[in-house]
């Protein structure tokens, strides 16, 4: 399926229960919906490429453009249906560009590049996720969610030198667990765990945050962090495996 599709089919039924939603709760105080807005900065621990993932050269993409920083952030909208059940929209893109040389030839989507020679590369990652959590503890303290999501990737990488330029794109969508755990230490104080990923054949795709969230009032909060982002495939057609290393801030509403 197209990956607009998708992301339109996301929309329109995030839009419809938001819809039903707010008439039935349009009585209560329970906020049922959020906005968040994150942002920062990120650094690529590592990046390998090869591209065909059987023939092509393998090259670390961090050693050609650098670690960063790079500017990133992504965007939220979710509604809690009455505290148990949680359904979750996020738009995450990463871009990451750069100038350096390759100290050898390398070999890339059918195109030779040079060594010793200024190469521009620029790698994308951008990510739609819709998510689904179940609440199934919330005693004292302590507040842990299940579930599952879906994300929609959409990466790419481009090479250009001296008027050469070859590039590899890739549309996939994959289904990930989900996990988090919220400590309410003290008043309108938060320490939050969030977990999304899944292993297996031939990869994986893991995306973690700690961060530590205020209640500013019972409708905004303002919350700051470390994000990890990390996976990758190897099959015939890419070899891509890469760590993101996010801080970030964020601002939230609930409505």
């Amino acid at each position: 399926m197209p990956h607009h599709k998708v992301i339109v089919g996301m929309i329109i039924f995030l839009s419809v229960v938001f819809a039903v939603a707010g008439e039935a709760d349009a009585d209560s105080d329970f906020k049922s919906f959020y906005l968040e807005l994150e942002a920062g900065p990120v650094w690529q621990s590592m990046n390998d490429v090869r591209i065909p993932g059987d023939s092509g050269t393998e090259f670390s993409f961090k050693d050609l453009t650098g670690s960063g920083p790079y500017a990133a952030g992504r965007f939220s909208l979710g509604w809690n249906i009455r505290e148990r059940h949680g359904v979750r929209l996020v738009a995450a893109p990463l871009r990451v560009t750069g100038t350096g040389t390759f100290d050898e030839p390398v070999s890339f989507a059918g195109k030779t590049f040079a060594a010793d020679a200024s190469t521009e590369g620029k790698y994308k990652f951008d990510t739609y996720r819709l998510r689904y959590r179940y609440l199934f503890l919330d005693k004292n303290d302590w507040r842990l969610r299940a579930g599952a999501a879906l994300l929609l990737r959409d990466a790419e990488i481009e090479l250009e030198q001296n008027g050469i330029k070859a590039s590899d794109s890739n549309v996939g969508v994959v289904p990930l667990l989900s996990f988090a755990a919220d400590w309410m230490f003290a008043d309108r104080w938060t320490a939050m765990f969030d977990f999304e990923g899944l292993a297996g054949g031939p990869g994986r795709a893991f995306d973690v945050a700690l961060k530590l969230q205020h209640d500013l009032s019972d409708s905004w909060y303002v919350s700051g962090g470390y994000r990890l982002l990390e996976g990758g495939a190897d099959n015939d057609t890419v070899y891509n495996f890469a760590w993101f290393n996010f801080a970030f801030l964020s601002v939230g509403y609930r409505f």
